[in-house]
């Protein structure tokens, strides 16, 4: 699931802040060792000036001494055989020892010299207190004002988010943009936000007038489009019923007659989809028999001269109480596509109490045809002249709107098979 704006930006500070401690903590430790060694080695020196000037002006100054430090002089041209094997063979400078805290300088001079040896833990402590508090301090610091700043970013973005769920409760159909109005957003909501909001509202508006004009059009045309039919319609059935009418002409008007049936059931299906989602067409009591007999009786005449069996299997046909004219456009798209692509073998409808399956053995689908059957527009064999690629686009949207899901499964040359199921 996708994390929220508000989360995200607490990761983002918290991260901040681990980052941010560690370069913290980090930079004070390297800090404290340098400022160790400089102070240690400032102490000594010092010690050891202070050591050669009084014994400059008194030759017999004792050497320093302390509950921490003791102190080796090798006059000019003495020998070092009395220093301890450590100190032998040091250069000029601070040394450190194995043994923890112990350290020495060496200090030479023309008069000889000095080696002071002495314990820098009293050094180690005081370097590490200050450390420690100054490390406490810093992410203390560090931590208020990150913390502060989360606040501040959280209450800015805290409209955002709540114009962003007031969005995603939209109908993309029909955007109510009445929640976000400047006087109902939230308290301190932003310039920023207050200008989003209206560019929100306006895009509803218009959005609102597209879908508006889309289903005006829709319907204007479909309504438009069914007198010219009717008349197409009828005129066909009184010259189908010549009785000395040429054959040749007779094929003729049987395609005339077919192309305004199909025409009849896009029309149908357009008009259905065209209605806004929440008025659904006039529910009834049917059974799914006598809509599949009925598609039947429609697609036997074009089957006429092709070596097809068409059957019908009842194996549980249910009772519905639901738009009757729905299913028949569903069944009639698939019905028809099955005869459109079946030359010869047979064609199976089978009725179940939870689904409807047309089984024909026409020349199949690729996974790619398959894949592409639902789109607008697509004809799985181009050769052909008749079909308009609108069939199962119609069907799919019919079946999404109502609960009806369609399936399709086919191999090349083995036919397709679909599924219309009941799950309402």
């Amino acid at each position: 699931m996708p994390q929220g704006l508000p989360r995200r930006i607490k990761l983002a500070f918290v991260t901040q802040a681990l980052i941010g401690s560690i370069v913290i903590t980090l930079g004070i430790v390297l800090a404290a060792v340098v400022v160790r060694h400089s102070v240690i080695e400032q102490r000594v020196r010092s010690e050891a000036e202070a050591f050669w000037q009084a014994r400059s002006a008194e030759p017999d100054h004792r050497l320093p001494a302390s509950s921490t430090m003791s102190s080796y002089l090798v006059p000019k041209g003495g020998s070092e055989s009395d220093l301890p094997e450590s100190l032998r063979g040091l250069a000029p400078g601070l040394h450190s020892f194995p043994e923890p805290g112990r350290m020495a300088y060496v200090s030479i001079k023309p008069q000889g010299t000095l080696y002071l040896v002495f314990s820098a833990w009293m050094a180690d402590q005081s370097v590490l207190l200050t450390g420690l508090v100054s490390l406490l301090l810093s992410l203390l610091t560090s931590g208020v004002l990150i913390w502060l700043t989360y606040r501040t970013s959280k209450r800015l973005v805290t409209p955002v988010s709540w114009l962003a769920n007031q969005v995603t409760q939209w109908d993309p159909r029909d955007p109510d943009a009445s929640a976000i109005t400047p006087g109902r957003l939230p308290t301190d909501a932003g310039v920023e936000v207050r200008k989003l909001s209206r560019a929100l509202g306006g895009l509803a508006k218009r959005l609102n007038e597209f879908v508006q004009r889309e289903r005006d059009f829709t319907r204007d045309a479909s309504h438009e489009l069914r007198t010219p039919l009717t008349v197409i319609r009828v005129a066909t059935d009184l010259m189908l019923a010549e009785p000395d009418l040429p054959p040749r002409m007779q094929r003729s008007l049987n395609r005339v007659k077919d192309a305004g049936r199909d025409m009849e059931a896009v029309i149908d299906a357009f008009l259905i989809l065209a209605r806004e989602s929440d008025v659904a067409p006039v529910s009834e009591e049917f059974d799914v028999r006598d809509i599949v007999e009925a598609e039947v009786a429609k697609v036997k005449p074009a089957l006429a001269g092709k070596p097809v069996e068409l059957n019908v299997r009842d194996e549980g046909a249910p009772h519905l109480t639901a738009p009757r004219h729905v299913l028949s456009v569903m069944v009639g798209n698939l019905l028809d596509n099955a005869v459109r692509y079946t030359d010869q073998g047979h064609i199976e409808l089978l009725l179940a109490g939870d689904r409807i399956e047309i089984r024909d053995s026409g020349i199949g689908m690729t996974p790619d045809t398959l894949a592409k059957a639902f789109d607008p527009f697509f004809r799985a064999d181009r050769q052909r002249a008749d079909g308009r690629g609108m069939g199962l686009s119609i069907v799919r949207r019919l079946g999404e709107r109502f609960g009806w899901p369609v399936t399709l499964s086919s191999e090349p040359g083995q036919g397709t098979r679909a599924v219309i199921r009941f799950e309402h």
